[in-house]
This record gives structure tokens, sequence and C-alpha cells, in this order.
């Protein structure tokens, strides 16, 4: 699949870790430590997106995958999406939180916590979801819109819901 840019303007990819061939950023999508970014060819990157890479650990993107538009992917426990994943509109992905140490010291000052994701290929990820740190999503999994998913889902499972429960696998 060759993907084609839907407006104007594309980010310096001589800053990335890595950066194939025919990658798509619109407008104003904004990369945080590019060079802790790896993404493979015939990725497209949706409108106003935001890709945080961190100062150590990795995001990596498959090739063939297409973001939507206002995704916030965070790569602080490190972040590996698969080839060929659809990800909706407004997904966040998140590879960190803050510990619950003590009443006495503010949920925001706390110790954070790293965990990876990975996405594995050829899933759906659908509009709105939330995937929160150390989750596994296998092959061909089916994430409805608006879920959160908080713990690791098998390869061709559809989950739905808050928190994201297992409806059935696919065929």
């Amino acid at each position: 699949m060759v993907y084609s840019s839907h407006g104007a303007g594309n980010l310096d990819h001589s800053q990335f870790r890595h950066i194939g061939e025919n990658v798509i950023f619109e407008p104003g999508v904004l990369i945080f430590h590019p060079e802790n970014i790896e993404i493979e060819d015939s990725v497209y990157i949706g409108h106003y997106s935001i890709l945080k890479g961190y100062y150590k650990n990795v995001m990596t993107i498959g090739s063939g995958t297409w973001i939507g538009q206002q995704c916030f992917f965070h790569s602080a426990g490190g972040l590996s999406i698969g080839r060929n994943v659809g990800i909706g509109p407004g997904v966040k992905i998140l590879t960190s939180s803050h510990t619950l140490e003590s009443r006495e010291i503010p949920i925001l000052h706390s110790q954070i916590d790293f965990a990876p994701v990975v996405i594995g290929d050829d899933s759906d990820i659908g509009v709105g979801a939330i995937i929160l740190p150390g989750v596994v999503i296998g092959k061909g999994v089916q994430v409805g819109a608006g879920a959160v998913v908080t713990e690791s889902v098998a390869d061709y499972c559809v989950v739905a819901g808050v928190p994201a429960v297992v409806l059935r696998q696919r065929e």
C-alpha cells in the first residue's frame, strides 16, 4: 500500500533513529526524541498526532501501519507497533505511570514505573481506545472503539469495554 498526504509538510527525516520510504506525516504532527523512533516503510501518521519518544527506550512502528489523527503515543517504557496495524483517531498508548507510594507524596511527584507496550501485526485499534502500560496485544486483534485495555490480549481476539474484555475469537 502506498499512502499519500492529505495536506502539506513533512518532518526532517534525518533526525530519526530509522525512517523508511513513503512515511507520511500530516500537518500538526509533533515528534519528541526522534532519535529513539524507528518507522518502517509506508506508514501514515494523521493530523495532530503526537509521537512522544523518550530519552531512553525505543518506539518502533512497522511497515504498512496507518495511524489516525490526534493519536498520542508515549514510549518511555518502550513501544512496538507491528506491521499493517490500523490505529483509529484519538487512540492513546501509555508506557509509564506513577506509583501510589504513600499519601505523604503527591502522586505527581511519586516514582514512575515503566512497562513496554507491544501491538502485534495485523491488529486494529478502534477510535479513542486507550492502551495502558505493560499490555501485549497479539496478532490480528480487534480492539473496540473507546476500549481501555488494561491486560494483555491473545492473538485473534476481539475485545471491547472499560476495562476491555474478550468478546470472541476471530475466525
